[in-house]
């Protein structure tokens, strides 16, 4: 068990006020009930009740609405006709007006406390909503489709190419000097790591080589924060529990701030409450934070699943007409990287129960990992349409000239530590103890092909 003094894991998430409330379509979801209902359901939630709740109380919520509307209206009537009534000096009619006056006032206060009630409670219903569903995620809820095989003929050729259970990327960074997991063990607890030497200079070539081919598409480069609001992060879609009600986000010991998990959330904040023009597109590196609870026992030796590593991310603003061709876009840039780098990996349209909350489609790339005797994800991307910029305010001037808000879009260039683990399982030689350098890497490894 992890000690933590300064920092824990994230329960709730308190408001500190970094953004405006959030304005949700609910005429949509009226419209398309059938459609969320679908959504959730093929996502794997059973419980639906949060819908129901909306659809049953919505006209409540309107006839609450015109209720005070009506009330408010005849009392400023009643006002009118008191303003008369002090002129002409009539002070019984005078007194039994302001009588009356009160009353409305009472039964004013009475439907708008009702009312706000029910607001909020509807306005949390659809805030817990996920995004509508793309139709083309695969319709099996486990499944996921191939959509391109990289690096290789087949899926079953790649796999026999290397021999399961061998080339542990573990034992061979140990060996090559590469990486300290013991040291790491002692100071920071399990699942941290010290990358040393042509180690800790891959990372490096990793980064700045996904940084330049970024640059080179156009993305404009941004280091980001890595510690945020918790409202923020709330408000990208990432919560503090996954699934299985395991706590996963770290939050700082009584401050309303988060560490981030993928630069993804800062980057999509950097236009909160604001109006921008399009389209944007960020790189941004950091190094990123995820608790891992659900994951005990689980690839917990190594480098494939850490607390803490560096993350190039890629983040995509535009509008509602392009942004399934932008997601097209970032899938071709990802699989451009991970050809350039010569690993033998899988293009995954990804099923309903792989989609998180804001997720409306999602490719996830993996690459085959023999020394784990199995496939292990490389990157993602999402197209989460406008589900996280409702949340954070983001808007644009549409073809109309009328506010609209806009489509968000989030991508993997580079999770370091997982391409580390392909490249060494990947391109290991037992009979030279060597690990090939991708030549993409070679001018930013002082100009070696081999860590020996």
């Amino acid at each position: 068990m992890l000690r933590r003094q300064f920092c824990r894991y994230a329960s709730t998430f308190r408001s500190t006020t970094a953004l405006k409330r959030p304005v949700f379509d609910i005429r949509a979801i009226l419209a398309r009930s059938d459609e969320m209902r679908t959504s959730m359901e093929r996502r794997g939630e059973r419980d639906t009740s949060r819908l129901d709740f909306i659809l049953e109380n919505r006209q409540k919520e309107i006839d609450l609405q015109n209720e005070r509307n009506r009330l408010v209206n005849e009392r400023k009537s009643l006002g009118s006709r008191m303003a008369g009534l002090v002129k002409q000096g009539n002070l019984e009619e005078k007194a039994d007006l302001q009588n009356k006056l009160l009353d409305f006032k009472t039964r004013i206060s009475a439907v708008e406390a009702d009312l706000d009630a029910l607001s909020e409670k509807i306005h949390n219903a659809v805030e817990s909503l996920p995004n509508w569903l793309d139709c083309s995620v695969p319709q099996d809820p486990l499944e996921p489709e191939v959509v391109q095989v990289i690096g290789g003929t087949s899926l079953m050729e790649i796999e026999s190419s290397m021999p399961v259970n061998q080339n542990d990327h573990k034992k061979i960074g140990e060996a090559l000097g590469l990486m300290e997991f013991v040291a790491a063990s002692r100071i920071s607890g399990s699942s941290w790591y010290y990358l040393v030497g042509d180690g800790a200079l891959l990372e490096q070539a990793l980064v700045q080589y996904a940084l330049r081919r970024a640059r080179q598409k156009g993305y404009r480069m941004v280091v980001p924060p890595s510690i945020v609001k918790s409202e923020v992060v709330n408000a990208c879609g990432f919560k503090p529990k996954d699934q299985n009600n395991e706590k996963q986000v770290y939050e700082i010991e009584g401050e309303d701030l988060s560490l981030t998990g993928t630069a993804e959330i800062p980057l999509g904040a950097l236009h909160s409450s604001s109006t921008i023009d399009l389209p944007r597109k960020y790189v941004g590196v950091s190094r990123s934070y995820r608790a891992e609870a659900g994951a005990r026992g689980k690839d917990t030796t190594g480098l494939y699943r850490v607390h803490e590593f560096t993350k190039v991310e890629l983040f995509h603003f535009t509008d509602s007409s392009r942004s399934e061709k932008d997601l097209e876009e970032l899938r071709l840039f990802q699989t451009s990287i991970i050809e350039d780098l010569g690993l033998r990996a899988k293009m995954l349209n990804m099923p309903t129960t792989d989609l998180g909350a804001p997720a409306m489609k999602k490719y996830d790339c993996e690459a085959w990992m023999p020394g784990r005797g199995s496939w292990g994800e490389l990157t993602s991307c999402s197209n989460c349409g406008d589900y996280q910029a409702r949340r954070l305010g983001i808007r644009h001037k549409n073809s109309a000239g009328k506010l609209d808000y806009v489509h968000t879009l989030n991508g993997t260039a580079m999770a370091v530590p997982r391409v580390i683990v392909a490249i060494i399982e990947q391109n290991y030689d037992p009979q030279t103890k060597s690990v090939k350098i991708p030549s993409p890497l070679v001018p930013y490894m002082d100009g070696k092909t081999h860590i020996t």
